[in-house]
């Protein structure tokens, strides 16, 4: 799936303008460019994303913060949208405060009452999970390695490591299709070569963190969907094959 950024636009009621901030500093980049015409286009991992940005920007979140915590290696996001639905309450309970106070003042109910307008919960809440975030996500040797190396990656840079990573997976694929196991030595090579893809491109993939990868690959249905396009059964395919090679 590709679209157009008006279409993104559109689709997330976001301005055109917002998107190109978001690509200039790096927060969401196109999935691909056109180099004749400089179009934009996304895909799914985008709108993904975008729709990650919009929960902490909701949670008022400053894009600098945003940033850190999305590219983080060790990102986690099924604990982030718990996170985010915990602050979402509060914010949605303040507000349900907010509008009892004022129905009772349409009621001519003469309160003096300035409760409702507490938000220190809340406040506390988003500090607490913004500091353990950027603890575990956002402050590894990885992260910072990574935010060095790609800070200055242009839209065709991230089109071509897309591309790359794309190959490879279509190879673990291939390679499960043609019956190897995943401790094979095809499989293997191709293990070696997806974690010196990770290093060239994003930061150093030691045997520790590449093992954390693989778990993630088949655990986290996101990733599982993505990888599994190229063929039912690669994600778990190169869980069982970085397994191997980390054993």
């Amino acid at each position: 799936m590709k679209m157009l950024i008006n279409e993104i636009a559109k689709l997330a009621d976001v301005s055109v303008r917002t998107l190109h901030y978001y690509d200039e500093i790096g927060l969401l980049k196109p999935s691909a460019v056109d180099e004749q015409n400089g179009y934009r286009f996304y895909d799914e991992n985008s709108l993904e994303r975008l729709q990650a940005i919009l929960f902490y920007r909701e949670l008022d979140f400053p894009l600098k913060d945003i940033s850190k915590l999305l590219s983080s290696p060790n990102y986690d996001r099924s604990k982030a949208l718990t996170e985010q639905k915990h602050l979402l309450t509060l914010k949605k309970e303040r507000m349900e405060r907010l509008i009892f106070a004022l129905d009772s003042l349409m009621k001519g109910e003469n309160t003096m009452d300035f409760k409702a307008f507490d938000n220190s919960e809340f406040e506390a809440a988003r500090e607490k999970y913004a500091a353990e975030a950027k603890e575990k996500w956002g402050n590894t040797d990885a992260y910072k390695e990574h935010s060095a190396k790609t800070s200055a990656y242009s839209g065709e840079k991230w089109a071509e490591v897309n591309s790359g990573m794309e190959a490879i997976m279509k190879e673990f694929a291939e390679c499960k299709l043609s019956g190897a196991a995943p401790e094979d030595a095809a499989a293997q090579y191709l293990v070696k070569k997806w974690q010196d893809f990770i290093t060239k491109n994003h930061y150093t993939c030691t045997k520790e963190i590449l093992a954390g990868l693989g778990e993630m690959y088949s655990a986290d249905e996101r990733f599982t969907a993505n990888i599994d396009k190229y063929g039912e059964g690669t994600a778990q395919f190169m869980t069982d094959a970085i397994r191997a090679y980390c054993r």
